[in-house]
């Protein structure tokens, strides 16, 4: 036997430098299979058998090195074989919090992540209702300690909040309520510092940039390591959003000192509705930051599916729909053993476990107080999906009844998107429900446990657009196609304010939690927000028209199926761009994007003298008369997106747009237009290649757009996709084709 062999064991991963891999072996696996050999680890009567057992893996895209089982002597023996750079145990994985920098891929080895250094360098400058800096999510560990020589900002002291507060990830915190003391001068402020009461801005603080915390979950449901989109982002927080009101004019004043301070990337989850671009605190303080380099992430709002109904549709500044994530919790075990994944978000670790299952006709309306009272200890009761009862009010009855365990038939996206279960239940989807009720009918002992506190990922189809978030035309201006981009919004796991309800047991218990599920573009804005400073930190030359183009022209229009992503507002369709924008973010293919839409200060200003703006109006946003209007202005923006709106008292329409794109490649480079027509339209790119010589060169193409009207289609889409030759870029533009009157 050899000498450690019986020596206890354990999983190790490896990590070898290849290049120091001897010219000898013919690949990076005969060389690691080699060293273990080496390491005498094979008994003497079965050499080849114990040898293979101990070697598990070999890595050569993920990481260089290996997997396998070795005994500390082992190890410390591995630690001296040339080549040898790291080990450490392996351990057991668990489902990251958020889980959205997952599903947007951001872990892979060769993306945005590591070519940005996780966003090491740049600031996000948050306007939101302040920051609770004692989570674990804004702790330091890990950070540099060197902030960048550009930040002026500071850390204001105030109630329950002093300087010794910021550290080197929350570098700076102020607060702005004069507009909010102005409006209400007989109403105290409750909490007069940049200290988080809502929760909000502690939730998109740790999205867009929270540093690494094990362990955090929602009452143990998305149990793991949350950590933010730039996890080496600094942060600072500017409070203009307070439990006593939400002024204008302290919005403006926290941008305006953001931009100031020195962020790199401005992140905004709130607007103002129905205002002109020349009175909108976000497109003026949005405009100062463009001309700066400074990129403002916001907002689409939440008042979908209606058309028209989105704020923020500001030219200048990227503009973020919200879409589901491919995540759900708990699930229903019947006694015959079948599993069914549904949906729940009950705060109480409940044993539900081997009751009764109870389905008949008058009991399953479960709507009646009275009668679910009667039954309440019977057992877990199956509440029929009705057209004379909402799902919502079935939840109510059977929370007032004290229900030991219910199963409701829904999905209802206002319900699984946003909703809460507040008693011992789960929902399951009615394409489940008939097996449930046959089983429920058919077994005479019919039993079910409802299990909580579980995590699935994975599940299909995912994104869909939330039928929350709020749809374009942009009312400010609806020549520009917005959204932007779509990112996870629904059920997004982030810290929380400790002091303030994030769950309800019952009628009347309320339960605080470090870290809350929520939903809202509030949360897919500083997804965005992340990406951006991202890839800020990747190309800091680049603009922010180069930044939210790159967003643009990379995302994704297909879901985990590869089908296109569908509307939870319009279930039985396809997402318009109205809807989503371009589609999901794809973080890594917007790190090299091939060629992006540039836009200059100027080209938004000779868009706003095509709007009948009036001197004073245009000064307003940009603040200088430097400005001039070209002599022949035009409203035709370099954006990497088209929308045509015809009026209905029209038979057809013929519009022609003209787009400048920046080669940003490594070098020379073809491009070949492919079109997807809008239905009823005919859309003629010239020239149909682009052809770049080298970095940084210009190419300008037309598009026109016929459009004849179709009865059938109010909204029809497409797009034009470049395709490069030889190569794994392609650089895609969403059309929409739609009636001026949804604007």
């Amino acid at each position: 036997m050899a000498p450690h062999a019986n020596a206890e064991s354990s999983t190790y991963i490896v990590h070898m430098d290849k290049s120091l891999m001897p010219q000898v072996f013919a690949s990076h696996h005969d060389w690691y299979e080699s060293t273990i050999q080496s390491l005498n680890l094979a008994t003497v009567d079965h050499p080849s058998k114990q040898h293979s057992q101990k070697l598990l893996y070999t890595y050569d895209d993920a990481m260089h090195g290996f997997s396998a089982v070795l005994s500390s002597d082992e190890l410390q023996s591995l630690k001296k074989v040339h080549g040898f750079v790291t080990a450490y145990p392996d351990r057991s994985a668990t489902i990251d919090t958020t889980h959205t920098f997952e599903f947007l891929s951001l872990d892979s080895p060769n993306g945005l992540w590591n070519a940005s250094n996780f966003g090491d360098g740049v600031i996000v400058g948050l306007i939101d209702s302040g920051i609770w800096p004692e989570s674990e999510s804004f702790k330091d560990d890990g950070m540099s300690k060197e902030i960048p020589s550009k930040w002026k900002g500071t850390c204001e002291a105030g109630q329950d909040f002093n300087a010794s507060m910021c550290n080197f990830k929350l570098i700076g915190a102020r607060y702005f309520n004069k507009g909010v003391k102005a409006a209400n001068p007989e109403v105290p402020i409750s909490m007069n510092s940049a200290r988080d009461t809502l929760g909000h801005g502690s939730h998109t603080s740790s999205t867009v940039a929270g540093n690494y915390v094990e362990g955090a979950s929602f009452f143990g449901y998305a149990k793991g390591v949350a950590r933010g989109i730039a996890p080496r982002a600094r942060l600072a927080m500017y409070k203009v959003l307070w439990d006593e009101g939400r002024q204008a004019s302290d919005v403006l004043a926290g941008m305006d000192q953001a931009i100031a301070d020195g962020v790199d990337v401005i992140s905004i989850s709130l607007g103002f509705d129905s205002v002109p671009l020349y009175e909108d605190p976000v497109a003026i303080a949005s405009f100062a930051a463009m001309e700066k380099g400074v990129l403002v992430s916001s907002s689409a709002g939440n008042e979908g599916p209606k058309l028209g109904t989105l704020h923020n549709g500001i030219p200048w500044l990227l503009t973020v729909a919200a879409g589901t994530i491919d995540r759900t919790f708990g699930s229903l075990i019947l006694g015959n053993g079948k599993t069914i994944v549904g949906w729940t978000l009950f705060a109480a670790n409940s044993i539900v476990e081997n009751f009764p299952l109870v389905y008949n006709k008058t009991l399953s309306a479960c709507n009646s107080v009275k009668l679910l009272s009667g039954a309440a200890t019977r057992g877990i009761i199956i509440c029929d999906a009705l057209d004379s009862v909402s799902v919502f009010d079935q939840i109510n009855f059977i929370t007032q009844a004290s229900v030991v365990g219910a199963v409701f038939i829904s999905e209802d996206p206002e319900l699984i998107e946003t909703g809460r279960l507040f008693s011992p239940s789960i929902v399951i989807t009615p394409r489940d429900a008939p097996f449930v009720i046959k089983y429920a009918k058919s077994v005479q002992a019919s039993s079910a446990s409802i299990k909580f506190q579980q995590t699935f990922v994975g599940i299909k189809p995912a994104p869909a657009a939330a039928y929350y978030t709020s749809r374009g035309p942009s009312p400010s201006y609806s020549g520009i196609l917005k959204p932007d981009v779509m990112a996870p919004g629904s059920n997004v796991l982030a810290a929380f304010v400790p002091n303030k309800p994030s769950a309800r047991i019952g009628t009347n218990v309320f339960l605080s939690s470090d870290y809350n599920i929520l939903s809202g573009t509030s949360m897919a804005c500083p997804h965005a927000s992340g990406v951006a400073a991202l890839l800020k930190a990747a190309h800091p030359d680049w603009s922010a028209a180069a930044i939210r183009s790159a967003l643009v022209t990379t995302a994704n229009p297909l879901d985990n199926t590869q089908s296109p992503i569908r509307d939870n507002g319009n279930p039985l369709r396809y997402a318009s761009p109205l809807a989503m924008g371009a589609g999901e973010i794809d973080p890594n293919r917007a790190l090299d994007p091939g060629f992006i839409y540039d836009a200059t200060p100027q080209d938004y200003v000779n868009l706003l003298c095509t709007l009948g703006y009036t001197h004073n109006q245009i000064l307003t946003i940009t603040r200088s008369n430097s400005y001039k209007c070209a002599a022949n202005p035009s409203s035709d923006l370099n954006y990497p997106s088209f929308i045509v709106l015809y009026s209905n008292k029209t038979r057809s329409i013929v519009q022609e747009f003209r787009r400048t794109v920046t080669n940003v490649g490594d070098g020379a480079a073809t491009y070949r237009v492919k079109v997807t027509q809008p239905k009823g339209s005919i859309v003629t790119v010239s020239p149909k290649t682009l052809a770049f010589g080298y970095k940084h060169e210009k190419q300008s193409y037309s598009i026109i757009i016929k459009y004849k009207r179709n009865e059938k289609e109010t909204i029809s889409f497409g797009d034009i996709i470049w395709v490069e030759d030889g190569g794994a870029r392609t650089v895609r533009s969403p059309i929409v084709v739609a009636p001026n009157e949804i604007a």
